[in-house]
Formats: structure tokens, C-alpha cells, sequence
């Protein structure tokens, strides 16, 4: 079993009496770590809603036949909660319950889930997000020297659970996530109405990763209007398929003021989309694979550590660029990606003079595991 760096975390939060929601896209083991959080000394509940009969246990209850349900057990978990009709409004009930016994659910996406959430139960739920495996937990199962020895696999076939601990059939289960679990609960969602078009745009994206994205080109591209396609990327957000870095924008004129990156939270799932798990030597996206690799592990180890630094990247209209721009209390850390060591950068000088006291580092093969872990 390979220990997910948010388990202690859960645990610890048992005693504020809270539900606990742990959302994440589909195969990244939620289920998983929900059955290493139950107890053989403690009397459990689980019920998954993908499954028709325990879905209609929760639909349409009122707070009394909730309660009859649910509390004579210590740990209850209702797991692919999206599935509930509103299911805010249930989870607002079972909080305001008051249970003697622990409440965790699970959602493979946030479409619903987090307007139904947020804003009926707030107060009520302490929320996480789980993601494929990090370096980091894999470095902590195996060793940091083994992980390095297999970078160059982690950039191409990423780091979903079954990937990992079925590695020659990597392929097969990258392309079967990708076709089946990964738009499950996006075509299902009342907002999707050209599921094709939706396919185009993720294979559209990933063509582009690393480079800034046009959502007027992406239109024309595709043959519909900007507004399906900011729309729609928001949608893929949501089911935790893609996500965005804004432009960092202070004082300069000339700095890109609401340009966007759309990184994919696995290599793996990218590469699957465009149909290419070539080795490194015979790619040209290589830089490309790098840069998302590393965003998505500093988004994982700030979530899991707490770390609230918002990202960005930096670009100016005279294609000055910095990877990612951390903001942190006011503090500003900058980073750029370089897959090859001997490769030479520095901060551009206009960012140096316009934020002095600005942190600037260089992350490549040789030195990656400060900034993931």
C-alpha cells in the first residue's frame, strides 16, 4: 500500500466532528484511501452511490430518516456522492445531525458537488482534494534514487494509481481512462450539449500545453463560440481533467493581463489524448512534459501541505516569460522548468527591476525534489 500524504490529515480531522469531503477526479483512489480509513474495532457504513439501491438510501430523505440510517455507525462513507440529487442539501442534513459518528464522502467531480456543497453545508464540511500519486509519495513508498531512475517514465505515462502498480499495461489503461471515466460525469451534466466538440478542445489543449491559450483561436478552431469553449474548459476544471494559471500582472504596461495556461493535472491522460507515448529522444514536447509534470506536483504538494500561494505564470507582449510566479503573502517565488541541466536562464531583468525582492530559481532533473516535496 503506498501511503497518500493527506491520510493523517483526515484522521486528524475526526475530532472536529465535521463531514469531510474528499473530492478527486475518477481512479485516483478515493475508494482506496477510504477503506484505509475504516477501522475493524469500529462499526462502518459505506455506501456507493454509483450503485442505484445505496444512492436511493440518501435521495429525498428527510433529517429523521437520515438519522435512522445513519447513526448507529461510527464511520459512515457515501462514496461518488454526485450522484445524489441535491446533494448539498443532504449533506447540510446530515451535519446539522450532529452524528456521534464520523461522516466522509467522495465526489469524482465538482460540477454539482461544489454548488451544492458550499453553499448550503458551509461550516459544515472540511473539503480535500486527492490527485494521482505525488513523487513525493511514491519517493516515501520506494526511494527518491528509484523514483529519479524512473522520471523519464512518470513524463510520459504519468502517475495514476493503475499505472503505477500495473506498469506494462500502462497504455491500456491510460487510453481506457481517457475514453471512458474521464468525461463520465461531464456527459451525463445537463451543460453538455456537443460532447464531440468537448473531445476536439481536450485534444486541442493538449496539443498547446506550455503555451499560452487563445480562447478566440480555440473558437475558431473548433467552430463554435468563445463562450462553449471558456465554458467548457471550466467544465473539464471541474471533473479535474485540465486547470489554469492566470498571467501574473502588477505595474508594467506591457505585461499580458488576462492571458491563461491550461495544464493537465497527468502526463499520462495528456499523452493518451494526443495518442503518443513515444520515449523522450524521439519527442519534440519534451520541455512541454517537464514544465507540466512540475506545476502539477507543486499543485499537489501545496494542497496537501496546506501552502495557500496562489500561481501564476509571467509574460510580457515582447515574449519576456517566467514557467510559474508564486505569490505568497506578498513574497514573489518564481520559477522556470528545464529539462536540460546544462541549459542556461536567468529572471528576465525587466521582472528583477520591477519586483526586486522577488525569488528566482531554476528547477531541472538535478534538483526537482525540493520544490515537489
Amino acid at each position: 500500500m503506498i501511503n497518500r500524504e493527506i491520510y493523517n490529515s483526515i484522521l486528524a480531522d475526526f475530532k472536529r466532528k465535521k463531514v469531510i469531503v474528499l473530492l478527486g477526479a475518477r481512479q485516483v483512489g478515493k475508494t482506496t484511501l477510504l477503506e484505509g480509513l475504516s477501522s475493524k474495532e469500529k462499526k462502518c457504513l459505506f455506501l456507493n452511490c454509483d450503485n442505484l439501491d445505496d444512492k436511493l438510501l440518501l435521495e429525498e430523505k428527510t433529517s429523521t430518516e437520515l438519522k435512522l440510517l445513519l447513526s448507529s455507525y461510527e464511520i459512515i462513507f457515501i462514496d461518488e456522492a454526485q450522484r445524489v440529487k441535491n446533494i448539498g442539501l443532504t449533506i447540510k442534513m446530515i451535519g446539522d445531525l450532529k452524528l456521534a459518528g464520523q461522516v466522509i464522502v467522495t465526489g469524482s467531480s465538482s460540477l454539482d458537488m461544489a454548488n451544492e456543497i458550499n453553499e448550503p453545508a458551509t461550516g459544515r464540511i472540511i473539503e480535500y482534494q486527492l490527485f494521482p500519486f505525488s513523487l513525493s509519495e511514491l519517493a516515501a513508498h520506494t526511494s527518491e534514487r528509484e523514483e529519479q531512475r524512473l522520471l523519464e517514465q512518470r513524463m510520459i505515462y504519468g502517475l495514476y494509481p493503475e499505472v503505477i502498480n500495473e506498469p506494462t499495461d500502462a497504455k491500456r489503461t491510460l487510453v481506457t481512462l481517457a475514453n471512458n471515466y474521464l468525461y463520465k460525469d461531464l456527459f451525463t451534466y445537463k451543460g453538455m450539449k456537443k460532447p464531440d466538440i468537448l473531445q476536439k478542445l481536450v485534444r486541442a489543449l493538449a496539443l498547446q500545453l506550455g503555451s499560452e491559450v487563445s480562447y478566440n483561436e480555440l473558437s475558431n478552431l473548433l467552430g463554435v463560440d468563445r463562450e462553449t469553449v471558456e465554458n467548457y474548459i471550466n467544465l473539464l476544471e471541474k471533473c479535474f481533467v485540465v486547470f489554469r494559471l492566470d498571467s501574473f500582472n502588477r505595474n508594467l504596461r506591457n505585461e499580458i493581463k488576462k492571458g491563461k495556461k491550461v495544464y493537465f493535472y497527468d502526463n499520462g491522460i495528456r499523452n493518451a489524448v494526443i495518442s503518443n507515448f513515444a520515449p523522450l529522444e524521439l519527442r519534440n514536447d519534451v520541455g512541454a512534459l517537464w514544465e507540466n509534470l512540475m506545476i502539477c506536483e507543486r499543485v499537489k504538494r501545496n494542497s496537501y501541505s496546506k501552502n495557500f500561494a496562489i500561481p501564476y505564470f509571467w509574460r510580457t507582449h515582447n515574449q519576456k516569460e517566467i514557467d510559474l510566479v508564486e505569490d505568497q503573502d506578498g513574497i514573489l517565488t518564481t520559477f522556470e522548468f528545464k529539462w536540460n541541466t546544462k541549459s542556461k536562464t536567468s529572471i528576465p531583468k525587466i521582472f528583477a527591476e520591477t519586483y526586486p525582492n522577488s525569488i528566482f530559481k531554476v528547477i531541472t532533473p538535478d534538483n526537482f525534489w525540493e520544490f515537489v516535496k
